[in-house]
């Protein structure tokens, strides 16, 4: 059973908005830090935005700040990547990762994520 469930990708044009939404299948990830990666045909799967599990810090790829916006919801349990101004290099497979380590961390790399879900496209046409 999924336990991270993405859903909101689509097919925008440059310049669009869409929001990703990643749900949870159990109470205790309203604890853990959550982030969102994606992953481009023919590269490796890279870091998008981070959350620590209160909401109170989030961390951003240079690529994507100014643009992008991490929240969770008042419950924690869901978080969402809002995406503004996309661009045809945002098309890729979006992943929704959790950490269920140290809560005073926010890690921003792949391996340090226990958990994720199946993923979801967005693809972004010029």
């Amino acid at each position: 059973q999924a336990q991270l469930m993405e859903s909101g990708g689509g097919l925008v044009q440059a310049g669009d908005s869409l929001r990703l939404s990643c749900s949870v299948s159990a109470r205790r990830f309203s604890t853990y830090s959550r982030a969102w990666f994606r992953q481009a045909p023919g590269k490796e799967r890279e870091f998008v935005a981070a959350i620590s599990w209160s909401g109170d810090n989030t961390y951003y790829a240079d690529s994507v700040k100014g643009r992008f916006d991490i929240s969770r919801d008042k419950n924690k349990y869901t978080v969402y990547l809002q995406m503004n101004r996309l661009k045809a290099e945002d098309t890729a497979v979006y992943y929704c990762a959790a950490d269920d380590r140290d809560p005073r961390v926010v890690p921003t790399t792949r391996l340090a994520y226990d958990y994720w879900g199946q993923g979801t496209q967005v693809t972004v046409s010029s």
